[in-house]
């Protein structure tokens, strides 16, 4: 094909997979011990749904599976976009005549839940009797869209988040495959591959077409080689020189971090921002503030996690541009909140002591006596119900030998000065079990 020819196919549309091995990403699926490509190898093909965000394969997965169907099938596509639901009712009895000829139809539905639930209970019948094979697929979580009665009668497949190492294994096939490229024999710089993967945001048609608008542009300009400044000059370059990838990344991420620690609302939003603006997957935010919630804030402000957890699911939600509005008030919110660290001392300082005495027994008293043979042997003896005694019972529930540890130790800022009120009343008069307060040990 040459230029005067050229399809007007983009090009993750050309380079679309012939063959399993072409899938990049989801090797367990479609690998050599992959779910979907054993099941068509065995001819036992199942009602599915592909679950993954856009980009991941999930279209691809489909007309694979349509080339490699095994006799006596027949694949139908079906669109809840563009087609309308009384087609299905057509569709049916069309794999109600097969069926009765030896044949079984496997029905692709794209974007299963645009249709809603009593839309989706038309496929209850004909799947649970097997008149079809569905395989159905959404960028959308089932658990939410798709009818419960539905999911639970087919597998439900989830795609992997492509990495930008499988996203830029994908653009090199395609500078080496394609016959457009090829054709305008272009030289690729590695690092505008790798800024190509890293804006797509796990999406390959994202990035195929990149290229693609790249590639189109450089030949229409008689330009050879594709670097970052070329990408700068027609603004398809995140501004600044920000890569996620790069030193300014975790320059920027720990600058964020460090400002929320020190209760800088201004710089921890200005860094937030920055790395928003270059390209940051917002994900990586929400999810850095989550972290940072338990990790810095802990039981100061409890409300903190819920906060940063609110955050990540409105970025799940809502997306680019109006999500960094969720993400300022999160970075706000936590920059000014009360700090501790006592919850990370509390959980590290656990570990140390699990790591060194990994297998202490458990009290016989907290122990399940589940037969007869564990309660004459103990089991569960002695155990005081708190509730009988007001709430709290008075007694140590470590195993003996570390009775006397104490991990977690409130400190003195936020709700945890009344937590450590409470403790102190709580323990009062135990001490001597459970060691003073002030007691330290390694963590």
């Amino acid at each position: 094909m040459n230029s005067s020819e050229r399809s007007w196919e983009p090009l993750s549309e050309r380079l679309r997979p012939e063959n399993f091995d072409d899938v990049v990403g989801q090797y367990h699926l479609t690998g050599k011990n992959g779910i979907i490509r054993k099941a068509l190898e065995k001819g036992k093909l199942f009602s599915m749904i592909l679950y993954g965000a856009p980009g991941t394969g999930k279209t691809t997965i489909g007309h694979l599976i349509a080339k490699n169907l095994p006799d006596k099938h027949e694949y139908l596509y079906f669109s809840a976009t563009t087609q309308r639901t009384g087609e299905l009712k057509q569709l049916f009895q069309r794999a109600e005549q097969l069926k009765r000829y030896g044949t079984q139809m496997v029905l692709f539905v794209d974007e299963i839940h645009r249709l809603n639930k009593a839309q989706q209970d038309i496929f209850l019948p004909v799947t649970e009797k097997g008149t079809i094979i569905l395989i159905g697929a959404t960028t959308e979580n089932p658990s939410f869209e798709v009818n419960p009665a539905l999911l639970s009668r087919c597998r439900l497949i989830i795609l992997k988040e492509l990495k930008p190492q499988d996203i830029v294994q994908l653009l090199r096939k395609a500078i080496s495959k394609d016959r457009v490229i090829k054709e305008y024999d272009l030289g690729f710089d590695d690092e505008v591959l790798e800024v190509i993967a890293e804006s797509a945001g796990g999406d390959a048609r994202i990035a195929l077409n990149l290229l693609d608008t790249l590639s189109d542009t450089a030949h229409a300009l008689e330009k050879k080689l594709i670097d970052t400044e070329f990408l700068r000059e027609f603004s398809m370059l995140p501004g600044g020189r920000y890569t996620k990838k790069g030193e300014e990344h975790y320059d920027l991420a720990s600058a964020f971090i460090k400002s929320m620690r020190g209760s800088d609302p201004d710089a921890a939003v200005y860094y937030m921002l920055r790395m928003l603006e270059g390209g940051e997957d917002p994900k990586f935010l929400a999810r850095r503030m989550v972290i940072f919630a338990s990790e810095d804030v802990g039981l100061a402000d409890p409300m903190a996690l819920v906060v940063a957890t609110s955050a990540f699911q409105a970025v799940e939600k809502v997306g680019l541009p109006e999500c960094s509005l969720n993400l300022t008030e999160a970075a706000i919110y936590l920059s000014i909140a009360p700090k501790s660290n006592a919850v990370i001392r509390a959980r590290n300082a656990a570990y140390e002591i699990i790591r060194k005495k990994p297998n202490v027994p458990v009290p016989l008293k907290l122990r399940n006596p589940v037969t007869k043979m564990m309660k004459k042997l103990g089991y569960g003896k002695d155990y005081k119900y708190p509730h009988d005694k007001g709430g709290f019972s008075r007694e140590l529930y470590l195993p003996e030998e570390i009775a006397r540890m104490v991990f977690y130790k409130p400190g003195n800022t936020g709700h945890e000065r009344k937590i450590k009120e409470r403790l102190s009343t709580l323990w009062n008069g135990l001490k001597e079990y459970r060691g003073d307060s002030s007691e330290k040990h390694n963590s």
